[in-house]
């Protein structure tokens, strides 16, 4: 029988979460309500007191629940509860999680789910829902439930809305728990990062990599899905990454809206996990309509690649930064990485005759590369095109090496 965690701050809410937990128990799922929050009695008794979730956020719980300051306690209990049913989730004694709230309801519940697994049923019902809750959701796959009205009380409206959430945990729970675990000879896992224009090569090397028994999962390189990748690959999920397209670092860098931050090529290194890194699209910054881009950029080389998506090709003082920056990152591993180099063009539009063709701006990238690797990094070079087959065929082929050199 599936067994669903209900996060709340029952010392502001409580009857929303008892209608959840009683539609809950009617279909045959066992309900722990917990209460996150901390500043004053609970409206309604919980299963997990506020005392034993603070008691997992580690040292000093008591002075912070003592102080009573709201900001605070929000962040406080987000880390606790995170604590809290880590454990719990491991040892498969919890088979979902749902929760209601408002703003600081949202922020604690959130910053619980975020810590579970990718594929662990969470859903979050929020006056907060329908705006932007990339904060909330971060990279993780929380389900987001707009409140509609606001959490206070049960009423026509809230009552449809909590029941479709309470439905929804509960079918997510049922076949999570049903849903029988990977076996241990399942095949071993690869991520890739790709753009349209290093589209060719990664599809390329992935068949040669799944003809020898690999699995292999890929990413666009949008922001997001750089920041998704790196997160899978933390998790200890991921046994080897083919890390083709590097293009958020020039967005980062430059002011693009495509940035996966400053931690992008990070989670491998930190794992040791074998890699190869290629400064794929390190030609292109992406930005939205042409009438959103600043100012500053007046004058700069563009391509429209769509109606949403203009690029702008980075120039060759860009390039030199990029290049020190992939160096530094790749220096940074452990053991098992490989960096390589297509010097013909780092994408279908920076190849001689297309519209980022700029051979100054690659050679600075390349020699800052070359310049500020240590002997430690193994550097391969080929005067190839990124998308051409042969090249394709070097990436999948450095990192069989490295995956065989790591054992």
């Amino acid at each position: 029988m599936p067994t669903i965690a209900i996060l709340g701050t029952f010392d502001t809410k409580g009857v929303e979460h008892a209608f959840v937990a009683e539609y809950l128990r009617t279909q045959g799922h066992q309900v722990i309500l917990i209460n996150v929050g901390s500043l004053a009695e609970p409206a309604i008794q919980p299963d997990v007191t506020t005392l034993e979730v603070a008691a997992a956020g580690g040292e000093g719980w008591q002075q912070v629940l003592e102080r009573q300051d709201r900001g605070e306690c929000v962040a406080f209990m987000g880390k606790a509860a995170a604590n809290y049913l880590a454990p719990l989730v491991a040892a498969g004694k919890l088979h979902g999680v749902v929760s209601l709230g408002g703003g600081g309801g949202t922020a604690i519940a959130t910053a619980a789910m975020r810590a579970l697994p990718i594929g662990f049923p969470k859903v979050m019902v929020s006056t907060l829902a329908g705006g932007n809750v990339a904060p909330y959701v971060g990279t993780t796959d929380i389900v987001m439930i707009p409140a509609i009205v606001d959490v206070s009380g049960v009423n026509r409206i809230s009552e449809v809305i909590f029941s479709n959430a309470a439905a929804a945990v509960g079918g997510m729970a049922t076949a999570y728990a049903e849903r029988k675990p990977q076996a241990a000879a399942s095949k071993p896992l690869i991520a890739a990062s790709m753009f349209g224009n290093t589209t060719a090569c990664v599809e390329a090397a992935r068949k040669i990599l799944e003809g020898e028994g690999y699995e292999v999962l890929v990413f666009h390189a949008t922001g997001t899905g750089g920041r998704m990748m790196e997160t899978l690959i933390s998790s200890g999920m991921i046994d080897a990454v083919l890390d083709i397209t590097t293009t958020e670092w020039a967005d980062e860098l430059v002011g693009g809206i495509l940035s996966a931050g400053p931690a992008r090529l990070d989670a491998a290194a930190d794992q040791g996990i074998p890699t190869i890194i290629v400064p794929g699209c390190l030609d292109m910054v992406n930005f939205g309509e042409p009438q959103t881009i600043a100012s500053r950029f007046e004058g700069r080389t563009f391509y429209h690649h769509n109606p949403q998506n203009t690029l702008m090709r980075t120039t060759p003082a860009e390039s030199a930064q990029l290049g020190k920056i992939i160096a530094e990152k790749a220096n940074r591993y452990r053991q098992g990485v490989s960096v390589l180099v297509p010097k013909i063009a780092i994408s279908v539009i920076s190849a001689p005759g297309q519209a980022f063709y700029d051979p100054a701006a690659d050679v600075a990238l390349f020699e800052a590369i070359k310049k500020n690797l240590t002997s430690s990094v193994e550097l391969l070079e080929y005067d190839l095109e990124i998308n051409d087959p042969t090249f394709a065929r070097a990436c999948a082929d450095a990192l069989l090496k490295r995956i065989a050199i790591a054992g």
